[in-house]
């Protein structure tokens, strides 16, 4: 008997099968994602200073703040009953909910980040505020926001799943932080141990949705490139990092310039 055809798209293109498909997701993870990157190496390692701490606690709030909005963005021109339900949850995750209706509280991820941010010594109304960010860093994620708000569904679904590789960095940044700076604790590094769950499902939805929408051997493509641009837009404010905090002199105007003593003292 001859072997089963390869399967082909309308166009005669051949599809990737869905182990291949994620297996090609898998590849961009392990060759682009951010926890390859130096700044990363440096902050697990615990081979920052108090400055650079609060520097990349500052930036990285703006992401975590423009989550929810990309959400948003991404439900307004969602159609699919199925896929607002799964996708309203990652708003709440992030925004957090009251107590009531059989729920107990939850502050939210940016709360959680709050937190952190006030443990490492920044005041939570100037973190807020994002006046001390740095250039690249809100180019770069103003961009992951108009990338969702503008390409097809299946990419801006397609570029969350990152997320495929988050529980490995935060199992590092939970230990790095933990072991080696003293404002970590339960309480402070919160936001992470949250996200070991969350993120699981949250990206078990995703993978199967770009699985099945993909549908052509493009919109595979599609897929791929929006992950890759998305470990871009990542990878892109730790490059930032470095060079303004790491590589002294290279803070832009109008960014945070650490104050006070480098060194972290006994407590936070």
């Amino acid at each position: 008997m001859s072997a089963n055809p390869e399967p082909r798209d309308p166009a005669g293109e051949t599809l990737l099968s869905a182990a291949e498909l994620e297996a090609r997701l898998q590849q961009i993870g392990r060759e682009r994602y951010h926890s390859l990157h130096p700044f990363h190496k440096l902050l697990h390692g615990g081979r920052l200073n108090r400055g650079q701490v609060q520097a990349w606690v500052l930036n990285r709030f703006y992401y975590q703040s423009r989550i929810p909005i990309k959400d948003a963005t991404l439900l307004s021109r969602c159609e699919d009953l199925e896929l607002r339900r799964e996708w309203r949850k990652r708003i709440e995750e992030h925004d957090g909910w009251p107590a009531g209706a059989g729920r107990e509280r939850n502050e939210g991820g940016i709360e959680r980040w709050l937190v952190l941010a006030e443990a490492v010594g920044l005041p939570r109304d100037y973190v807020v505020s994002t006046e001390g960010l740095l250039p690249a860093t809100r180019f770069a994620v103003d961009a992951y926001v108009h990338f969702v708000r503008e390409k097809s569904l299946l990419e801006a679904v397609a570029s969350s799943l990152t997320e495929l590789f988050a529980p490995k960095i935060h199992e590092e940044r939970i230990a790095g932080l933990l072991q080696h700076y003293p404002f970590a604790n339960e309480r402070t590094i919160a936001y992470f141990k949250r996200r070991l769950k969350e993120a699981p499902e949250d990206v078990k939805f995703g993978l199967a949705y770009v699985i099945r929408e993909a549908r052509t051997r493009a919109q595979q493509e599609q897929v791929l490139a929006a992950v890759r641009f998305k470990t871009d837009v990542l990878w892109a404010q730790l490059d930032a990092l470095h060079h303004a905090y790491v590589e002294p002199g290279h803070v832009p105007p109008g960014a945070f310039v650490p104050e006070g003593p480098q060194e972290w003292q006994a407590s936070a």
